[in-house]
C-alpha cells in the first residue's frame, strides 16, 4: 500500500489513523499537572463529529466539466468523495480542527485532483483559465495558518479545485558533482530522504511536520527545519524550481548566484501557491553526516540562555540545532516526562541538584546537537560546553538531547488527545534581532497569557511556554505554545481563538517583528501583511500576482 495513500490519514487531526501520542507511562502525572496549571479541576471530553455526520453541500462540478476532468487526467485521479473533498478542506492549524471536528467546514474544493506529470498540471491550469476555475496547491496539507483552505465567501469562479501534487514525487536528477538534486514537488520528507540517503546524500531539512510535509509545501512556506543553523531554511536550500502558471511557465536557472537583477527564485520561496504551481525543484544536498552527538545544558533563567544562544551563534562552530526552552516549557518537559511511581522519586531528585548548583526551581533548558564527519562534532563538542559553562550552563549529558530527537515527530499528536478532553493548544512563531528578543518574548508572552485569561472565567486561565529553535548571528526565532480551557460551541470556541491571535499579531506588528518565521502567510496573517510588508511591498506583490495570474485563479482568499 502507497503510505501516504490519503485514506490512511486521519481527516481531522494529525497523522496516521489510529495512531494516538503515547505517554509513555507519564500520563498519571502529566494530566493532574495539566489541570492544575489551566486552573480546572475537571476536564470537558469534547469528542470530534464522525464522517458520516457532516452535512456537506455537494460538489458544484457540471457533469460536463468532471466529464473534461476525467478526460484531461483519468477518473481515479479526480475525487469528489466526502473524504478528499474533508481532507482537503483544511489544514492543521487550531482553527482547522475546530472546524473539522464540530463539522462547521462551510464551502469546499468541489474536487480534488491528483495529477502524476507537470503535463497534466499544465493542462488544468489551461482548462481552470477557460472555464473560471480556482485552484489550490496542495502539499501534505500541514499548512497551520490557513494555506491551503478553500475561500469561505463566494468567488466569480465557476469551482475551486484542489490539486493533491502527492503523486508527482520522483527523483529527476542528482548531481553529486555540484551536490544537487532535482525533484518533483510532491514528494514526501521521509521519501526524500531515503531517495538521497541511499545515495549517501541528505537534504538536512526535518521540519516538525517531516513525516507529513512535501518538498513544494516546504518552499511555498519558506519553512525551517530542526537544523537550519547549519543547512538553512528551505530558501536557502532552493537552487532552481519549476513554476507553472495560469499566464505559463516560470522556470529559474540552476545558478550557485547570480547578480542579473533581484534572484528570482525567492519569490517563489514563499509563495504559498499563489503565483502558481510548483512542480518540481532542484535544492542543495549534503553528505550524509558520519557524526552526531546532541547535549543539553540547564541555565539559571531564559535571559542567561539567550544570551549563551547568541555566542554560540555567532561563534565560529555553530552547532547544527539550539533549542532553548523558557522556564515554563523546561517546567512542562520535566513534568510530562515523570513516570508512575518515580515522580517524587525524580522531582525530590531535580530539586537537589538544582539547588547544589545554585539554579532557579524551574531552570531554562538548552538542547544543542552537532553533526558532520568527525572533524566537525567530536573537537567542536568541548569548545561548545565550555562556552555554554561559560554563561552560566549546567551540562546535562547526552540523554536530555536524545530524548528529545526521538520523540519529535510523536509531540503533534498531542493536540488531539488535548482537544478530545476539551482543552484548546495552538502555536505561533515569529524572529527578531538579538538585542529586540527578549522585549518581544515578554511582550508576547504578557500578551498571550492577558488575552486567554480575558476569555477565560476564574479560577481558569492559559498556559504559556516558548522556545527558541532557530539562530542567526543577527537574531532568532520564538516559538509560543499556549494552551487553555475551551468554551462549549463551535462559535464560542473560535471566538477564543480568534481574540487571542488578533492580540498576538498585533503585538507582533507593534514590535516589527516578523508574522511568520517559517510558517506561511496562508488567510491566517493577511490582515496585517501590509504592517510588515509596507503598502509599497503589498503592492509589488499585488503587481506580480497580477501578471502570472490575471484573474486570480490560484488560491484565492490568501494574503490580500
Amino acid at each position: 500500500m502507497n503510505p501516504y495513500a490519503r485514506k490512511s490519514l486521519k481527516w481531522n487531526g494529525w497523522g496516521w489513523n489510529n495512531t494516538h501520542y503515547d505517554f509513555g507511562g507519564s500520563e498519571a502525572s502529566f494530566w493532574p499537572f495539566l489541570k492544575a496549571e489551566l486552573g480546572c479541576e475537571n476536564l470537558s471530553p469534547s469528542p470530534p463529529v464522525a464522517l458520516n455526520e457532516l452535512n456537506l453541500p455537494p460538489s458544484g462540478l457540471s457533469e460536463t466539466l468532471l466529464a473534461e476532468l476525467d478526460t484531461t487526467l483519468t477518473p481515479a485521479q479526480c475525487c469528489t468523495d466526502a473524504y478528499e473533498r474533508v481532507f482537503h478542506a483544511r489544514g492543521r492549524s487550531f482553527a482547522d480542527l475546530l472546524d473539522l471536528r464540530h463539522g462547521q467546514l462551510g464551502l469546499l474544493p468541489d474536487a480534488v485532483l491528483y495529477p502524476e506529470r507537470a503535463e497534466q498540471v499544465a493542462a488544468l491550469l489551461a482548462l481552470a483559465r477557460r472555464e473560471k476555475l480556482a485552484l489550490i496547491p496542495f502539499g501534505g496539507g500541514s499548512s497551520v495558518v490557513g494555506g491551503v483552505n478553500p475561500p469561505q465567501q463566494q468567488t466569480a469562479h465557476q469551482a475551486v479545485l484542489t490539486l493533491d501534487l502527492s503523486r508527482m514525487k520522483r527523483l529527476l536528477k542528482l548531481d553529486p558533482v555540484s551536490l544537487t538534486a532535482t525533484f518533483e514537488a510532491g514528494i514526501y520528507g521521509p521519501q526524500l530522504e531515503n531517495i538521497l540517503q541511499a545515495r549517501g546524500f541528505s537534504l538536512g531539512h526535518t521540519p516538525q511536520s517531516f513525516e507529513f510535509s512535501t518538498l513544494g509545501g516546504w518552499i511555498a512556506a519558506r519553512g525551517a527545519g530542526d537544523r537550519s543553523n547549519r543547512y538553512g531554511k528551505m530558501e536557502n536550500l532552493l537552487v532552481a524550481a519549476r513554476v507553472l502558471t495560469p499566464a505559463g511557465e516560470w522556470r529559474t536557472w540552476e545558478l550557485p548566484a547570480s547578480a542579473a537583477g533581484p534572484d528570482l527564485k525567492h519569490l517563489i520561496a514563499g509563495s504559498e501557491g499563489l503565483f502558481g504551481v510548483i512542480t518540481e525543484a532542484t535544492v542543495r544536498i549534503h553528505p550524509l553526516p558520519v557524526a552526531r552527538h546532541h547535549t543539553g545544558f540547564l541555565f539559571h533563567s531564559f535571559a542567561e540562555g539567550v544570551e549563551a544562544l547568541r555566542q554560540l551563534a555567532q561563534s565560529a562552530h555553530p552547532p547544527a540545532m539550539l533549542r532553548l526552552s523558557d522556564e515554563a516549557e523546561t517546567h512542562f518537559l520535566f513534568c510530562f516526562r515523570q513516570k508512575p511511581g518515580k515522580a517524587s522519586a525524580s522531582a525530590k531528585v531535580l530539586k537537589k541538584m538544582l539547588a547544589w548548583r545554585g539554579l532557579a526551581q524551574h531552570p531554562a533548558l538548552l538542547l544543542l546537537g552537532l553533526e558532520g564527519d568527525h572533524s566537525e562534532v567530536w573537537p567542536v563538542l568541548p569548545l561548545l560546553t565550555a562556552s555554554c559553562v561559560r554563561s552560566g550552563g549546567f551540562p546535562l549529558g547526552s540523554k536530555a538531547g536524545e530524548s528529545w530527537s526521538q520523540s519529535r515527530y510523536s509531540t503533534p499528536y498531542l493536540r488531539d488527545t488535548l482537544m478530545d478532553q476539551g482543552i484548546g493548544v495552538e502555536t505561533l512563531e515569529t524572529a527578531t534581532t538579538w538585542s529586540r528578543l527578549l522585549p518581544l518574548y515578554e511582550a508576547v508572552k504578557t500578551t498571550l497569557q492577558t488575552a486567554i485569561d480575558q476569555q477565560l472565567a476564574a479560577p481558569q486561565r492559559g498556559f504559556v511556554m516558548t522556545h527558541v529553535s532557530h539562530c542567526y548571528p543577527e537574531g532568532a526565532s520564538l516559538y509560543f505554545t499556549f494552551a487553555w480551557p475551551m468554551s462549549q460551541t463551535w462559535a464560542e470556541r473560535q471566538a477564543q481563538y480568534q481574540a487571542i491571535k488578533n492580540a498576538a499579531c498585533e503585538t507582533l506588528a507593534a514590535h516589527e517583528a516578523t508574522l511568520s518565521h517559517h510558517h506561511g502567510l496562508g488567510a491566517a496573517h493577511a490582515p496585517w501583511l501590509a504592517r510588515e510588508k509596507g503598502p509599497l511591498g503589498k503592492a509589488v506583490l499585488q503587481a506580480i500576482k497580477a501578471e502570472v495570474d490575471p484573474e486570480g485563479l490560484m488560491n484565492p482568499g490568501k494574503w490580500f
